[in-house]
Parts: C-alpha cells; structure tokens; sequence
C-alpha cells in the first residue's frame, strides 16, 4: 500500500532531524509561525545514499528547435517585461506546467537569451513531484546533487531550507564573512555542468528578502579588451566538488558521489545563442590549467572581483508568492542574498537538467 500523505510527511521530518534537528509541522503558536506550507518537499539527508559516478549522455539543446518568434509561449494575453538591457524578464499570463513540448522549446531559448525569467502566478508548487520532474527533464537529464538535501524518494530534487533552527551551510559559505553575498553557477564541477534550470519558491521571508542575485557571464566578457579576451580563450580552468564534498562529510552529511574535479574552458560558447561568456565562479573554480600558483591566482582574482563588481551586469530576481525562476546557468552567475532574520524561513526547490560539455570559445 503507498504512504499517507501524513506518514510520507513524519518520514520525511524523521530524515531532516537526523541530521538538523527536529521540525515542527504546526510551528510556533507564540511567533505565529505556522509551520512550513510544503513538508513533502523539506530536505532529506542520509549519509548511506551513494550514487554512481555520472555518466556523460549525448545532448542537443531543445532551444535549437524553437521558433524563434515563441508562439507557442508568448501568446495573446502573455505580458513580457525586461528587467535590465543585459539579462533579466519578468513573464505574466504564462502556465509552464500547460506548455507543449514547442512551448518549452521556446522557454529554454528564452531562457538562453533573457539568462533568467521570473514567470509568475504558477501553479508549479501543486504539481504532483513526478510532473515536476517530468517538465523539467526535457531541458535535459537531472542532475542529482551529491550532498545536498534532496526529498525523500526523490533525489533529483535540491532542497533550498532554512529557518531558526536550520542553516547548515552558513558556516560553508563563511559563518565568520562580513559579505555573505557567494557568486557560482551550480555544480560547475560536473562533465557535463547545468543548462536551464527551474527554482520555485515553498516559502519566504514574511518582510520580503531572500531574492537570487543573477549576474550575465556573457556581458563581463563583452566588458573585457579585446587583447585580455583573446588572452581568457583557450585557458582552461579546474572546477571541484572537493571542498563540497568534505564540508558535507565533516557535518555528518551525505556524500552520495565522490566528488570530482573537472577542467571547463574559461571562455565558453552558448550552442544556441553562439554568444561568449565568462565561465568561472568563485564558488567552485580552483586554478588556472598550466599556470603556476601565483599567476593562476592572480587572474582568477581579478575575475572574480570583475564578476562581482559588475553591478551594472547584475539583477535581483523578485519572488513573489507562485514564482518560478528560470535560468542558463551556463552564462550566469548567482548569488542568495540571506537579507532576511534568521528565525523566519526560506524554503524553495530546484530541479536542475545537465546540458552539454561546454564548448570552447
């Protein structure tokens, strides 16, 4: 017989305590906290799951079917607004969950051209987590993160949570830094890194905060010289999932793969759009290939310090109650921004589909 909705719920809790403490489901009557809105979806560890190294699968970027005009996604009655002249739109008037396959064609080639879309009043939360994963895997394979929370029966899910009690990552991203703001692309250390990835929002910060800063790659390419670009193109660049990994298996974490170690082009090119971008992040790229310690520090220096800089190059996704958030993670860079009281809470979820080896520029 399948698990109740509440048995499926008391399990799921169960796994959270083990290894953040325990979560209330009605709350704290005294703050008026309610409790989380989504408990399916409240985050998982086990420190058994293990997981096989992951394969490199053929890829071919559904944006290269998609009509350029997007009829099938920006219809009658469907409201686009631009956020910034380099990256960022806010969509109304769209369902993702009712796209046709053309449809969601034409979103990952809007994705690939705007680098993030805020699309509003979805329904996406509700659906049934099969569905979920069913859409997002038309942008590709999932990637199944290797020490994050996931949900319980469901490892393709990466569990955003926190609240009074649970911020696991804070010393991760520097429990001691005065600037929490922490630029990467997700899982830039995988073979085959992130495409057009799907967040969405459980719960947020009563008072507003918890926004995503988004950062175009490709604009802080355009904004080097030529000569310092003809320098960038053709290095290559380590990414690893090390430090990740050993941060994970310190706190009593899982480490469902081990981690690894991947060189990626410091310049790399867009398949669909053909545009190039910067494709380093100080979140997970170590050195500079065939530079000596100095040098390789140095220049990833000064592009770390460009990227975060750049706030002319910069937005700030504003979530809204039913938000869903898609983006290119191969030609951004993002930022949580924490500005909100640690005892109010966060929730959100992400499905993250792998695209292709990127391509040199």
């Amino acid at each position: 017989m399948a698990p109740s909705v509440t048995e499926t719920v008391t399990e799921t809790v169960t796994s959270v305590a083990s290894t953040l403490g325990t979560v209330s489901l009605t709350g704290n009557p005294t703050t008026g906290d309610k409790g989380p809105s989504y408990p399916r979806y409240l985050p998982h560890f086990d420190a058994s799951e293990k997981f096989p190294p992951t394969p490199i699968r053929e890829f071919s970027d559904p944006g290269l079917r998609a009509d350029p005009k997007k009829p099938h996604l920006l219809g009658p009655g469907t409201k686009l607004r631009q956020i910034s002249p380099y990256l960022g739109a806010i969509v109304e008037g769209v369902q993702i969950s009712q796209l046709t396959s053309e449809g969601l064609d034409e979103l990952a080639l809007l994705a690939a051209e705007k680098k993030v879309v805020a699309f509003r009043d979805q329904d996406f939360k509700d659906l049934s987590p099969e569905r979920q994963i069913e859409i997002a895997k038309h942008f590709g394979p999932i990637q199944v993160h290797p020490t994050s929370g996931n949900v319980q029966g469901f490892p393709e899910f990466h569990v955003v949570y926190r609240d009074a009690s649970h911020n696991r990552f804070k010393e991760y991203r520097g429990g001691n830094r005065a600037n929490k703001t922490s630029w990467h692309s997700d899982v830039s250390y995988e073979r085959q890194p992130p495409g057009t990835t799907l967040f969405w929002i459980l719960d947020q910060p009563e008072n507003g905060g918890g926004d995503t800063l988004f950062l175009s790659q490709v604009e802080a390419y355009r904004r080097l010289s030529p000569e310092f670009q003809k320098r960038l193109e053709g290095l290559r660049a380590v990414h690893s999932a090390v430090e990740q990994a050993e941060y994970s298996r310190k706190s009593g974490g899982p480490v469902r793969r081990e981690p690894v170690e991947t060189e990626h082009p410091v310049v790399r090119q867009h398949p669909v759009t053909g545009e190039k971008a910067l494709y380093v992040n100080p979140g997970f790229t170590r050195r500079i290939v065939g530079f000596k310690e100095e040098e390789s520090e140095y220049l990833l220096k000064f592009l770390f310090d460009h990227i975060a800089k750049g706030a002319d190059y910069h937005v700030r996704a504003p979530y809204e109650p039913g938000t869903v958030v898609v983006w290119d993670n191969r030609v951004t860079v993002h930022s949580g921004t924490g500005d909100f009281p640690d005892e109010q809470r966060r929730h959100a979820v992400r499905l993250t589909p792998q695209a292709e080896v990127p391509i040199p520029a």
